[in-house]
């Protein structure tokens, strides 16, 4: 039926974006909570310089009791952080930010953006983070974000008159906002941007300040006396069950990777801002004050709004579906709206409505996770109508191939319809995270592609459109093709559908030392991407170094299995260091990526492709003490690292620490953080300390000062001191000190090449039974002795490090490895 109308119709091509595989099942209460942020045109934006910066009381506020929609542009993605719940640093652990982000996202109804800075690392004033990032680049990716988020307010977590005061990312992501706010309504700014986008102008700006950024609660007052709009974001949201607190504290519990998990909190409770710049609102209680933000605000949407705000009004909990000709009339007008910005925007959010009050179902699961460039896969899609609505599944196409297949069918009230579907993946493009597909430098990721800048995450690859009439109005819902399928001991799963190389390779380890001229094996293992795969693999290495053989075959039947071939390398005489690639051939084409697949419950599963290559080391080493006991932390790779040296490591499980099982090692190594996340070591101190007092030689890498004891044999006060140029100078304090000269000579040489910083959370103060070994200091402060520092008890030897040794063995400096094995070997 309906063909006729069909010829003449364009079907509306929106995509519904969701963060989560998991489809969305509306239930009345979250349809009616979208009906009314439909009715509300108002846009915020918070800003900040990392995840888990943002004040998700706040956010939460905005997008649940404003009803506004509220965006949270944070700069980086926190690539610079540490890792408490796995091994992943650097861009791995940005990845893992960004998907806690929109975790953190989808439960205070905020949406997420970014810029191409990339988290380098603690900076102590924004001087140092403007030079390393670009300031000129992030400063248009902020004028991006406003321009094509379009906020009519804008609040900054941070002030930009305080520099220095606190983190320099912190400090900069309100001095750029600022910046910004002037520029994005003027064409002459970053006029390459209005290929894709108009200008615009936020009506105000604001900090979102507290009694943290001053001394006292009286300073606050004096300082901020007049200037502040406040509003009590303790709000209870009976349809929810829950507080704005209770969602905040949800919100932030999702940055699992910080140690953020927390208990929720209910009760009335203030927010701050300040205004800054623009029009001062005059109800100091509403950052919207005086800003149009009913239908009314867009030329013809008053006669959107009378319908809309009866449905609202109206709203039949029970049979919400009643509603559906309102909304559809509502809908097609809306899709009449000159305004490109907001008819984008509300087309979006009525579809969503639409589609909750009809009860369908729409869902597109492949029945792999993954397909290589040019495969076919097939694809179970799956369509219910579960209301008496008339709705007519018409035709679905797939976006990947433009296959357009008619179906004619009228779906009846609760009778699932599915079909399968051949789909071919016409395209080149992998799906992997789009920031890293190219080389990043210190600062900034490279993105050519203006489109993408800001997104948290690389367009879905596969998508079909679903073609429907509803009540005889041609509606296109676009779903996300995802993997469903179960396991007995989980249930039910959704994964991301994602393209991938045909052949992947990886090396066992990101960094090879050779601590002799003895060649070593070099494991590599190569990953089908689907079925029935042959071709070589080779090593490209430095031209001091050998390989043999210069070439391996491989054949893998089965997609995702994997064939390990081992080469051998053979180092030169003296020291050296270069990289080691991998290149495996297929069919005439080279493939030099590693699959890395990141696997947490929290977050949707996620596959990165990174260059599959190593970093090779010819080190002249020496250790004496190499039978090590390690007690993981945070998590790092450090004993993956001294086994490269040649030690062999235990991974101590806490709990079977007693006064007997640790004599057999030559050192004791607790991981980074290791007092702040294993609480059982508190009860296992009395044990680690004997076994010092017995002659064992116990190193403890850095923790927080925040609430905790290390319990050291004697007294020392951890404090935030650190060291965040890791070109600082070195200086020896005792170059006589038995830990600089065995077994290997340690000299101010050794300290070059280091990565992102030189060490953290130093001690301020020590016992005098401490001997400190180094000092060093960012430009323009005092030097810190603290990096370093061992002390004799008993028979035995205390050392205690701030020294950033997690992230310097992963990157191979030779200086490090070194400077650990003296540590491990004080002593013998």
């Amino acid at each position: 039926m309906h063909k006729i109308l069909l010829l003449i119709v364009i079907f509306l091509q929106i995509s519904i974006s969701t963060y989560s595989q998991k489809p969305q099942k509306l239930s009345s209460n979250q349809i009616y909570e979208k009906i009314q942020k439909l009715n509300f045109l108002g846009t915020a934006l918070y800003v900040a310089a990392h995840p888990d910066d943002e004040n998700t009381r706040l956010i939460a506020y905005l997008a649940n009791n404003v009803k506004a929609r509220t965006g949270y542009l944070s700069l980086t993605r926190g690539d610079g952080g540490q890792n408490l719940i796995g091994p992943e640093i650097r861009e791995l652990l940005g990845v893992i930010r960004t998907q806690e982000l929109l975790a953190a996202r989808s439960i205070d109804g905020g949406e997420q953006l970014f810029t191409r800075a990339n988290d380098f690392g603690y900076s102590k004033h924004p001087d140092e983070t403007l030079k390393i990032w670009n300031k000129e680049a992030v400063l248009s990716d902020v004028v991006w974000a406003i321009r094509t988020f379009k906020p009519d307010v804008i609040i900054n977590r941070f002030n930009h008159r305080t520099p220095g005061t606190t983190h320099g990312h912190h400090t900069s992501s309100a001095i750029l906002s600022v910046e910004a706010f002037d520029k994005v309504g003027d064409e002459n700014q970053f006029p390459e941007q209005l290929k894709y986008t108009d200008t615009w102008q936020p009506k105000r700006l604001f900090f979102n300040t507290s009694s943290w950024f001053y001394r006292n609660q009286e300073d606050f007052e004096k300082a901020t006396k007049g200037k502040l709009t406040s509003f009590d974001v303790g709000a209870y949201y009976p349809l929810k069950g829950l507080s704005n607190n209770e969602l905040a504290s949800m919100a932030s519990s999702q940055h699992l990777c910080q140690g953020f998990g927390r208990v929720t909190t209910r009760g009335s409770q203030n927010e701050y801002v300040e205004f800054l710049k623009g029009d001062k609102p005059k109800d100091q209680n509403d950052i919207f004050s005086g800003i149009n933000t009913t239908w009314n605000r867009l030329e013809n949407g008053g006669e959107i709004g009378d319908i809309l705000y009866e449905v609202e009004e109206k709203f039949d909990f029970v049979n919400p579906s009643k509603h559906l000709p309102m909304l559809l009339k509502a809908y097609q007008k809306i899709q009449k709206l000159e305004d490109n910005h907001w008819r984008k925007i509300k087309k979006e959010q009525i579809l969503e409505i639409i589609e909750g009050c009809a009860g369908l179902y729409l869902e597109a699961s492949a029945v792999s996770s993954s397909a290589t460039p040019g495969a076919t896969i097939e694809v179970n899609l799956e369509v219910l109508n579960r209301s008496n609505s008339n709705i007519e599944l018409v035709s679905i196409i797939s976006t990947i191939d433009n296959k357009k297949v008619t179906k004619n069918i009228d779906l009846e009230g609760n009778r699932k319809v599915n079909f399968n579907e051949t789909i071919t993946i016409k395209t080149n493009q992998f799906s992997d995270p789009y920031w890293l597909k190219n080389e990043a430098s210190l600062g900034m990721y490279t993105v050519n592609n203006q489109l993408l800048i800001g997104k948290p995450e690389t367009p879905r690859p596969l998508q079909i459109k679903f073609n429907l009439l509803i009540d005889s109005v041609p509606v296109t819902i676009i779903k996300n093709v995802v993997r469903r399928y179960s396991e007995r001991d989980k249930g039910e799963i959704y994964e991301p559908f994602e393209i991938l190389p045909k052949v992947t390779t990886k090396l066992k380890d990101k960094v090879i030392i050779f601590s002799d001229n003895a060649p070593q094996k070099v494991l590599v293992e190569v990953r089908a991407g689907e079925n029935n795969v042959t071709g070589k693999v080779r090593l490209k290495v430095p031209n001091n170094w050998e390989v043999t053989p210069k070439e391996i075959n491989f054949t893998i039947q089965q997609k995702s299995d994997k064939q390990t071939v081992v080469f051998l390398v053979s180092p030169p005489k003296n020291q050296s260091e270069g990289k080691l690639e991998v290149i495996a051939t297929s069919n005439g084409k080279n493939f030099t990526k590693e699959l890395v697949e990141i696997n947490y419950n929290h977050i949707p599963k996620q596959s990165v492709l990174l260059n599959s290559e190593a970093k090779i080391v010819r080190l002249n080493i020496d250790k004496v003490g190499s039978n090590i006991g390690y007690i993981a932390g945070a998590g790092d790779a450090i004993p993956d690292n001294l086994r490269q040296i040649g030690c062999r490591v235990d991974e101590i499980n806490p709990i079977e620490i007693n006064a007997e099982n640790l004599q057999k090692y030559d050192a004791i190594v607790l991981g980074i953080r290791a007092y702040n996340v294993v609480k059982e070591l508190k009860f296992k101190q009395k044990h680690l300390l004997a076994y010092v007092k017995n002659g064992g030689n116990m190193i403890v890498q850095y923790n927080t000062n925040r609430g905790v004891d290390v319990a050291p044999p004697f007294p020392l006060q951890l404090s935030r001191d650190r060291v965040t140029d890791e070109f600082a100078e070195v200086r020896i304090l005792d170059k006589n000190h038995q830990l600089l000269n065995f077994p290997n000579k340690i000299t101010e040489e050794d300290f070059k090449g280091w990565v992102q910083e030189r060490g953290l959370y130093f001690p301020s103060s020590w016992d005098a039974n401490f001997t400190p070994i180094l000092s060093m200091n960012d430009k323009g402060e005092a030097p810190k002795n603290g990096s370093l520092l061992i002390a004799k008890y008993g028979k035995g030897n205390y050392i205690y490090t701030g020294l950033s040794f997690f992230r310097e063995l992963p990157a191979g400096v030779s200086g490090a490895y070194k400077l650990f094995a003296n540590m491990l070997s004080v002593g013998k």
